[in-house]
């Protein structure tokens, strides 16, 4: 086993779904097969416009040959282990290169930056994902709220603290923990929705500065719901509660579903924004999948 970086772009043309698969020719396949079993970490490359870098790690289950393309292979996701970055990180920053196995022996970037599979040692590893997962300002909860002390702590001080490679199964600790996965994906979540409820329209921020806003899983975990973002959407506490018992729901386009089932009508179309559809990002990469919406209207809207 050992981690691993697997390159993907928003418009690649292979079958990639990053959360549950990765498509990948032959060549790949002996440096796919080392990542069985442990993480890797999703780079998109610096020519793609708008790159995100390097934004999310997973863990490879297994790797099968694909059965719907001749001389190609899939790397399974293993469920509920993707995560979003929550600071996407560049490629270079201000001391150089992240990644630096990429490196020659004169501190050059060298041929091996280009494989859209590669080994990564325990200390890239431990440094990009300390950087992806680094809550600049970590938001507080409310009063009363669970919180994981020993794992704030860690997120707290991954900036002042040093890799090394007896750290790397901590990392592995931290990205597995469903305390500190919630309190990212909530985080991600109200960056790109900017703290605003998709179906009221309201930004509702209490005096403590937090957002009176949930990130809402449209296919939850317990279904095996993904902790990506486009299988995330902010709602308000009461949008929440209406929509994780299908009271409704969004078709494709984004357009506020009603279900019959609802006893007062009037009263919850009084509350969705006069658009009738829900806000969403600007970028259609940062939108709910039709793939997750259309698991809630088949599974949990009530028609």
């Amino acid at each position: 086993m050992g981690f691993g970086v697997f390159i993907h772009r928003s418009d690649s043309i292979y079958d990639d779904s990053p959360a549950e698969q990765y498509q990948f020719p032959r060549q790949y396949l002996g440096r796919v097969q080392a990542c069985v079993g442990d993480w890797i970490i999703y780079y998109e490359p610096r020519k793609v416009a708008a790159t995100r870098g390097y934004f999310a790690v997973a863990k490879v289950s297994q790797v099968i040959p694909d059965p719907k393309a001749p001389g190609m292979f899939v790397a399974l996701i293993e469920p509920g282990s993707y995560l979003d970055f929550i600071n996407p990180v560049p490629f270079s920053g201000l001391d150089g290169v992240v990644e630096r196995g990429v490196l020659n022996e004169d501190l050059r970037i060298s041929g091996r930056a280009q494989s859209a599979v590669r080994p990564i040692s325990p200390g890239d590893f431990n440094r990009i994902v300390s950087l992806g997962i680094d809550e600049q300002e970590p938001e507080l909860p409310r009063v009363g709220e669970a919180i994981d002390t020993g794992q704030v702590r860690e997120l707290d001080e991954a900036p002042q603290t040093p890799f090394i490679i007896e750290q790397e199964r901590d990392r592995v600790t931290l990205l597995s923990s469903r305390i500190v996965r919630d309190r990212l994906f909530r985080r991600r979540v109200l960056q790109v929705y900017d703290k605003r409820c998709a179906v009221t329209g309201l930004k509702l921020i209490n005096g403590g500065g937090r957002a009176e806003v949930d990130a809402a899983h449209i296919r939850p975990v317990e279904a095996n719901g993904p902790d990506i973002l486009t299988n995330g959407i902010a709602l308000s506490g009461t949008a929440h509660w209406m929509f994780d018992r299908g009271l409704i729901s969004f078709s494709d386009d984004f357009d506020i579903m009603v279900s019959r089932q609802v006893n007062d009508p009037d009263g919850v179309r009084g509350l969705i924004n006069r658009t009738g559809k829900a806000i969403v990002p600007l970028r259609a990469l940062d939108r709910p999948h039709p793939h997750f919406l259309r698991w809630h209207r088949e599974n949990c809207f009530k028609h």
